[in-house]
């Protein structure tokens, strides 16, 4: 456990233990204070799926559903998603599932309003959520990551990634120094990154036919790389 000489900006870093795997970062996440987060969300919730994947799917944060199941992509954009794996090709029980931020961040509720209303996450927030993602990549290893939304992909490849710019087309995974992706302290040459968009945008979409069938288009990408 962090002690208290912990700096505020090593975020979750001093939580995320060294070895042990991805059993290992679940159970010490459930612990996580690295940022005011923690404070309001129900628990911590983290990646889910095998601990050895090809696929890694990266969201922004868990939701409403997903912050009271403690698992991710439970709720309607998560239902979606799979769905649209399952039109891509895409087996969902071969994917690993994660956030690039594991607790939910939601407006605060109001009389008469029921329903905890997502707000996105700050630069700060991600920052101290990174290590997680970090380690998540290290001990998943896998060959290609798709990053649904901007704020996934301003995780993995900062802030100057935009999903309009690069949707559909494959990319190196080569982030900064802080975001290793294997064992080593390097990347293989051979990971990509896939970046699409978030299924609760097509939620929001008015023509939600259309956008379910570009993020399927999308994935379609995903299927043929992995063959």
């Amino acid at each position: 456990m962090p002690g208290s000489d912990q700096k505020a900006s090593d975020g979750a870093l001093p939580y995320v233990p060294a070895r042990g795997g991805i059993p290992a970062l679940r159970r010490a996440a459930a612990d996580c204070r690295g940022c005011p987060l923690y404070e309001n969300a129900t628990q911590t919730v983290f990646g889910a799926g095998p601990a050895r994947a090809r696929l890694m799917l990266v969201g922004e944060q868990p939701g409403d559903q997903e912050d009271r199941a403690g698992e991710p992509f439970v709720g309607p954009a998560g239902r979606l998603l799979r769905s649209a794996l399952g039109e891509a090709g895409l087996d969902e029980d071969q994917a690993y599932f994660t956030n690039a931020v594991k607790h939910f961040k939601f407006a605060p509720v109001t009389e008469g309003r029921k329903r905890r209303i997502h707000k996105a996450p700050s630069l700060g927030e991600l920052t101290a959520c990174r290590p997680w993602l970090a380690a998540e990549l290290r001990g998943v290893d896998p060959e290609l990551v798709v990053a649904l939304g901007a704020t996934a992909g301003k995780s993995l490849l900062g802030g100057s990634f935009k999903v309009t710019e690069s949707r559909g087309a494959l990319l190196p995974l080569t982030p900064g120094t802080d975001l290793p992706l294997a064992t080593g302290e390097e990347s293989d040459g051979d990971r990509r990154l896939l970046a699409t968009v978030h299924p609760s945008a097509v939620l929001r979409s008015k023509d939600r036919d259309e956008a379910f069938a570009g993020l399927v288009s999308d994935l379609r990408v995903a299927s043929r790389f992995l063959g």
